[in-house]
């Protein structure tokens, strides 16, 4: 038996999620420019349902998917928000949740929640600074003549020339 890596969607899920999934149709009452079957072809549902567990699974940005083996990333994230708004996603979580209830049971008059708000112990070294504090020049020594700046006007108006006079 091979494994199975942890993007990849087996038969078995599939069958509970293939249901979920909503199925395009015309308005009868919208007046289209194209033709029923004009443009685009649909991508299938599980290839895109694959592209969204590997974003989910991995963590990488829509856009680094890999267009060889899941196709367009911005045509897998439009029918990610697609099922988002039609609820695909809370509707799969609620039949998980009912599933493993009838497998194992939830105590649900005990439940509890750990986190950590820490940052990642080799962050910092792996970083470096923050991008918004890289150019500074804080700890930069000061020329050896320099001055500090002092404006010779302390406020001026907008439009109005520095070395003007007025009257």
């Amino acid at each position: 038996m091979s494994t199975i890596q942890a993007w990849e969607i087996s038969d078995q899920l599939w069958s509970k999620v293939a249901p979920l999934i909503p199925r395009r149709t015309r308005d009868p009452s919208c007046r289209y420019k194209r033709r029923a079957g004009g443009g685009r072809k649909p991508m299938d549902p599980r290839q895109v349902f694959r592209a969204i567990v590997y974003v989910l699974r991995t963590g990488i940005q829509w856009k680094a998917l890999p267009k060889e083996r899941f196709g367009s990333a911005s045509s897998v994230h439009k029918y990610f928000l697609e099922w988002k708004r039609h609820g695909v996603f809370t509707h799969l979580w609620q039949a998980g949740l009912a599933e493993y209830e009838e497998m194992e049971g939830i105590a649900w008059s005990w439940q509890s929640i750990d986190a950590s708000l820490v940052k990642a112990p080799l962050a910092l070294e792996a970083v470096g600074p923050s991008p918004t504090d890289r150019g500074k020049k804080w700890d930069q020594e000061k020329p050896p003549r320099g001055r500090p700046w002092n404006p010779a006007v302390a406020r001026r108006e907008r439009g109005q020339h520095p070395r003007r006079e007025t009257a």
